[in-house]
């Protein structure tokens, strides 16, 4: 018998008829005394005799004290525990940065860095003593190729995919002001084009393997209601082959959460599960996603159209590579998602073991088209894990023309990183459906704050591309970026990440690294050719 258990007989035997005879003399303290222990009793012989839980049957009534310190354990750690650059995703510093540029505060940092800058991995950029400013004229990149009728002028720091759904309503209408205030594009996430995004900002719509919005009652993907649903706020359509944070894994939205709104948006039924399947229907092989690119295009009347994917089987992409040089059909852009990628719900496993980081595969998606030849066609966004300046810097140097962010647009907005995402109870009614935490936020006063992270940070990155004596992002290269290496010296990018050479896949000659998933890539099918 444990000393719980004890302690709960003799309370049982001996303390409780004590107390409730001594009630009767001394009213009302024994009164009260007497039901305490009356109830400590009841739950202690409870969590003895019916209790599941082996804890609670050793450790009678004690036992929740452990589950309550449990339940507040992230509380504890995140405001008492943690220091301001241990954190993940985000840490304290990053967060505190966003939070200051999001109200307009200062955002320097007295004293010098909290880092060790001389750790294994740490990353720096190399400055020059003739610094200059970034022009005007290249702060923006222009979107839409050969194909293209209607390019867009991207900004070089965008909103990433975060659909309404994941989002309250109030939070994709307070980031689309935000986008409209700053001229950048908010990506819609493949939940659907909602009301909520058509606050006037410029819109990227994301079409997902659910083809929210533009789909036939069986899910499939449905060109009239594709065009019907277009309006002007649409400047680029993105197909969602997979994300970072889970790729490859479909997902089902709750017959619970299918509102009449959310049903009416993506075109399903009320009150019914929802199935996002893991892989598309529109196509099956390389050909067939460059048709299904050049079907959108047509549609939606010249508009930019791009897809988005994390790297796996990097023979996968050469396929899609290969399929290009032989159709002629290549896409306006393509965003490379990176494994830290964040999401509202994803497997463990998934998030841990999935996908190649944001700049290994912006890397190598580059690398593939220099070497195919194709590169000067198609503009690369990155996304992953973007909270300052230097991010955007770094993206851009490993071969990115621009940059999409999605949870530091959250923390812009007043996300406090409680990674509640998947209870519907976000404490800061940013992801969530409940009405009532949704309502809280306030539009009118958070659309401003993600206004100014963007401008700030967008602006941090041009001093620091000036800072290392460059006028125009795109001239920004991977020698510029070091890493700190174990042997405790300073590695160029170009030195850790291979670089090829323009048309080097094409020839006899093929760089090392990519040999072997060169030849396994067809561009008729997604499986190797052994």
């Amino acid at each position: 018998m444990t000393l719980m258990q004890k302690v709960l007989w003799i309370s049982a035997l001996v303390v409780l008829p004590v107390m409730l005879f001594l009630s009767y003399h001394y009213w009302p303290a024994g009164y009260y005394l007497s039901a305490l222990i009356g109830l400590y009793v009841a739950v202690g012989l409870y969590d003895v005799f019916f209790s599941r839980h082996t804890l609670n049957r050793l450790y009678p009534v004690a036992a929740y004290v452990r589950y309550g310190l449990e339940f507040i354990r992230p509380e504890i750690h995140q405001y008492f525990v943690a220091s301001d650059t241990d954190e993940l995703p985000f840490s304290r510093e990053q967060r505190d940065l966003v939070y200051r540029r999001a109200q307009n505060l200062d955002d320097t940092q007295p004293f010098g860095t909290a880092h060790d800058i001389t750790e294994t991995g740490w990353l720096g950029a190399a400055h020059s003593i003739a610094p200059t400013r970034v022009k005007e004229e290249h702060k923006r990149v222009m979107i839409g190729g050969d194909e293209c009728t209607r390019p867009y002028s991207a900004a070089r720091l965008n909103c990433s995919a975060m659909s309404f759904g994941a989002l309250s309503a109030n939070a994709v209408a307070a980031i689309n002001k935000g986008a409209k205030l700053e001229d950048f594009y908010h990506n819609t996430g493949e939940g659907g084009f909602s009301p909520h995004h058509k606050q006037g900002g410029d819109i990227v719509w994301q079409i997902g393997t659910g083809y929210f919005g533009c789909r036939t009652a069986e899910g499939n993907f449905d060109p009239q209601a594709f065009k019907n649903a277009l309006t002007d706020e649409v400047k680029m359509i993105e197909i969602k082959i997979s994300q970072g944070a889970k790729p490859s894994h479909g997902g089902v939205l709750p017959a619970a959460k299918v509102t009449e709104e959310i049903a009416k948006i993506r075109l399903v039924d009320v009150g019914k599960d929802v199935l996002s399947p893991p892989g598309h229907t529109a196509y099956s092989d390389p050909k067939g996603l460059l048709r299904f690119v050049d079907e959108l295009r047509q549609l939606s009347d010249g508009r930019p159209v791009g897809f988005k994917l994390c790297i796996g089987r990097k023979y996968e992409f050469m396929a899609i590579c290969k399929a290009m040089l032989e159709t002629g059909t290549r896409p306006d852009f393509i965003t490379v998602d990176g494994a830290e990628g964040g999401t509202g719900a994803a497997p463990v496993e998934y998030s841990n073991r999935f996908g190649l980081p944001c700049l290994e595969g912006v890397n190598f998606v580059h690398n593939c088209l220099v070497g195919t030849g194709l590169r000067d066609k198609i503009k690369i966004i990155a996304s992953g894990k973007t909270a300052t300046g230097f991010d955007i810097v770094t993206k851009l140097a490993i071969g990115a023309d621009l940059v999409a962010a999605a949870r530091t647009m959250m923390l812009s907005l007043g996300c406090i990183q409680s990674q509640a995402c998947n209870t519907n109870k976000c404490p800061t009614g940013i992801a969530t459906q409940d009405p009532k935490r949704g309502k809280a936020l306030d539009v009118e006063q958070r659309y401003k704050r993600v206004a100014n992270f963007q401008r700030h940070t967008l602006n941090s990155a041009f001093e620091m591309i000036g800072a290392m004596g460059l006028s125009d992002p795109d001239l920004l290269f991977p020698h510029l970026i070091w890493r700190r290496g174990a042997e405790e010296t300073n590695r160029s990018f170009d030195d850790i990440y291979v670089m090829v050479e323009e048309n080097a896949l094409l020839g006899d000659s093929l760089p090392a690294d990519y040999v072997r998933d060169w030849k396994l890539a067809s561009a008729d099918t997604f499986m190797p050719q052994l």
